[in-house]
């Protein structure tokens, strides 16, 4: 993708416990354009916050390359490094961790901007915190600026946490699921906050999530990555992927979802899983890691092959699946054990 601002190119990422390796992302690759919203989606424990972070520059990958506006990042030094993370920033998912809570939202703000060179003096700080403060929508500054982190509701924190990541100009945002410490009121203020970003500020917004329903809202213009167990399995506009999912774990995510006609919750059909259980990382299944839980598993082929992402059978569509079946225009049949 020549147009691509940030690119994952065949990561992998291990962690080590005791002598076991444990295998938390699996060969991703995958190209973010410049102002494009992209969510990864899925449970815990799939890599998507470990993606986040090997996006910023806050862990290394133990192989392939990352790639920021066409410069592989291993190979930045200096003053090069220092434009790469001051370019991509993230937005923690507890904003009661992620602040500092002997520091005041001046502090706070204050930091980046000193340690950066962006001001001069004090007062030239103490503008730009309160110009990012109004930019989150945390008005008036003077009520909020001089406050501690324990003076503020969850909201006006993970606003702030929204302000910080803006101190430094950055041209990527990851926000690792930046809205579900908050109340369900005020979620959608934030997540409209967050998209307009992309106009006002020029950022591209990569947003992390385990709800189906807020990827379908904020990145209805987008993509939808959809993650299982390290690897991304299904990856495509988002309107394709909610109305027209094709790998198996995007139907029984998208079944999950409840809906708020009554009448339609009564009628929806309900994917029933071969196994509630989740393979552990360090025990992975052979072939397709979801199909000891899949309910249209082809025996003989999806447990014996490792299914690569590619479009679906006769389709030219820019959806991309990892489902044998489906790249080879098999029928997926209930299967019958």
């Amino acid at each position: 993708m020549s147009d691509a601002i940030i690119e994952f190119k065949q990561i992998y990422k291990s962690f080590k416990k005791g002598r076991t390796s444990i295998p938390v992302l699996q060969d991703i690759n995958l190209a973010v354009k410049k102002l494009e919203y992209l969510c990864l989606v899925g449970e815990s424990g799939c890599g998507k916050t470990t993606s986040g972070k090997i996006l910023v520059g806050l862990l290394k990958p133990s192989s392939g390359q990352i790639f920021f506006e066409g410069q592989d990042v291993s190979t930045l030094r200096g003053s090069e490094y220092t434009r790469y993370r001051r370019a991509v920033q993230i937005i923690h998912q507890d904003p009661y961790a992620s602040l500092n809570p002997t520091h005041t939202i001046y502090d706070i703000l204050s930091f980046p901007l000193f340690r950066h060179k962006l001001v001069k003096n004090r007062a030239q700080a103490r503008e730009r915190a309160g110009q990012l403060l109004e930019t989150v929508g945390l008005t008036p500054v003077r009520d909020v600026i001089d406050k501690y982190p324990h003076q503020l509701s969850g909201g006006q924190r993970q606003r702030v946490s929204i302000a910080r990541a803006l101190t430094t100009n950055p041209k990527v945002i990851v926000a690792d699921e930046s809205v579900s410490m908050v109340d369900v009121s005020i979620r959608i203020s934030i997540l409209n906050m967050m998209m307009n970003m992309r106009e006002s500020l020029g950022v591209t917004m990569i947003f992390i999530t385990h709800d189906l329903a807020l990827a379908k809202y904020f990145a209805w213009q987008g993509r939808i990555a959809v993650m299982y167990l390290g690897r991304i399995v299904e990856i495509g506009p988002t309107p394709d992927i909610t109305h027209f999912p094709q790998h198996p774990y995007t139907k029984s995510l998208l079944s999950a979802i409840p809906e708020p006609d009554p009448d339609r919750t009564r009628t929806k059909d309900q994917i029933r899983l071969r196994s509630e259980d989740i393979p552990r990382l360090t025990e992975l299944p052979p072939g397709c890691s979801f199909h000891p839980r899949c309910p249209w598993f082809v025996p003989g082929l999806c447990d014996k092959q490792l299914p690569q992402l590619a479009p679906v059978a006769d389709s030219k569509g820019p959806v991309q699946v990892a489902c044998l079946p489906m790249t080879q225009g098999k029928p997926l049949i209930p299967y019958e054990s």
